[in-house]
């Protein structure tokens, strides 16, 4: 009978210690979770491995010092990174994870429009922040409360490479290669023509050329734009492309100058290039060389870690995501329930009406679109990106 109770009582208290250790475990911290929908595999990979290397080290910044203080009290972050594959559908997948199963408050990204313009309508219907770093076609944030950039527009770059190009080369006519399928290729080439014949007149665009996605061989688009004999060519393609498309033109003879766009700005870009691309140059969100202050700061440590120089995106999603917590801050407390704080937290960005970011001071308009300068860079005979001219609104 001893044995017996004894037995019951060992049971019991083995019992007790398993709950108080169930309890424990599922009790857990309170964490600020923000998602990243990147494109770590497809087309250009190596714009959302920019993202996250600058997003890692925020994150690293932020909870190595307890995490972010709101309303007096500090609070870990929690990013959650995932793969868009640089596919639309894909990535309006990913926004319905993040914002569903993995219970964000907000999220950074995609950064093409291809993929910033289908998503930033997923993201305002179930009514979740969403900031693209790098998306500048009108329509990622158009009549979408929910949505907002830390990108100049292209309606505001397309004019840019138009007046610093006519300037540079003294041009009087244009050829343009760009995406069909991209929405930001489609959408800043239109912008381009229309700007270009403005200023030099109806048959100023000598060749107005397209291509798919997927393409590799861009011969006969380049035999038709080099027979034009136009005094530069535009093209406002992601990086990968603008490789193959400036070396295919100097195999079939073309000598004459590029101008390209925001989507040429990838560290990636001289490793595919090389030559092809020197003296050439693009419209972009900063240029690393002869950075100062903040972002001279941000750019050394960025080379320090990841041994390599931080391009536009990085920067951009630094800035991003910067523009989230500050949006936290300003609410003034955390609520851990959903729907609240992401309410609270679209109310404070659209509150916020000017940012110092590192790519530059930027204002907010009623899109959330922010008003900021342009930089066009030249690549030099060493590669690097280098300042030529700012461009303000």
């Amino acid at each position: 009978m001893k044995k017996l109770i004894l037995r019951s009582l060992l049971a019991l208290m083995v019992l007790g210690l398993a709950l108080i250790v169930v309890s424990g475990c599922s009790k857990q911290e309170e964490k600020i979770k923000i998602g990243f929908n990147i494109p770590l595999t497809g087309d250009i990979p190596k714009v959302g491995e920019a993202s996250k290397n600058a997003a890692e080290m925020l994150l690293a910044d932020i909870n190595g010092q307890g995490g972010l203080e709101v309303g007096g009290k500090k609070i870990p972050l929690e990013f959650f990174y995932e793969d868009n594959e640089s596919k639309a559908e894909s990535a309006v997948n990913v926004a319905l994870k993040l914002i569903e199963q993995d219970g964000v408050v907000a999220i950074i990204g995609p950064n093409s429009s291809k993929q910033a313009v289908p998503a930033g309508g997923t993201c305002n219907d179930n009514r979740t922040p969403m900031v693209s770093p790098w998306s500048t076609n009108p329509d990622t944030t158009k009549n979408r409360p929910w949505v907002f950039r830390a990108a100049f527009l292209d309606p505001f770059q397309g004019p840019v490479a138009v007046n610093f190009a006519t300037k540079q080369f003294k041009a009087k006519t244009a050829a343009v290669l760009f995406d069909i399928s991209n929405d930001y290729s489609k959408g800043l080439a239109e912008i381009f023509k229309e700007v270009f014949e403005k200023k030099n007149g109806k048959e100023s665009i000598v060749a107005f050329e397209s291509h798919g996605t997927k393409d590799q061989d861009f011969s006969a688009q380049l035999t038709k734009i080099i027979n034009s004999n136009p005094d530069f060519i535009f093209v406002p393609d992601n990086y990968n492309q603008v490789a193959l498309i400036v070396k295919q033109a100097r195999d079939l003879g073309y000598k004459g100058p590029f101008m390209g766009s925001d989507a040429w700005g990838s560290a990636e870009l001289m490793k595919l290039c090389g030559d092809d691309c020197k003296g050439q140059f693009f419209s972009t969100h900063y240029a690393a060389a002869g950075a100062k202050g903040a972002t001279k700061e941000f750019i050394d440590r960025y080379e320090a870690k990841y041994g390599e120089t931080p391009d536009d995106v990085a920067a951009l999603t630094w800035d991003a995501t910067r523009l989230v917590l500050q949006a936290i801050q300003d609410a003034g407390s955390y609520s851990s329930d959903l729907k609240t704080e992401r309410k609270a937290i679209r109310d404070s960005l659209s509150s916020i009406r000017e940012f110092a970011g590192i790519t530059g001071s930027m204002k907010f308009d009623s899109q959330g679109d922010p008003i900021k300068c342009a930089v066009v860079v030249r690549i030099d005979e060493n590669g690097n990106f280098v300042f030529a001219e700012s461009v303000c609104p």
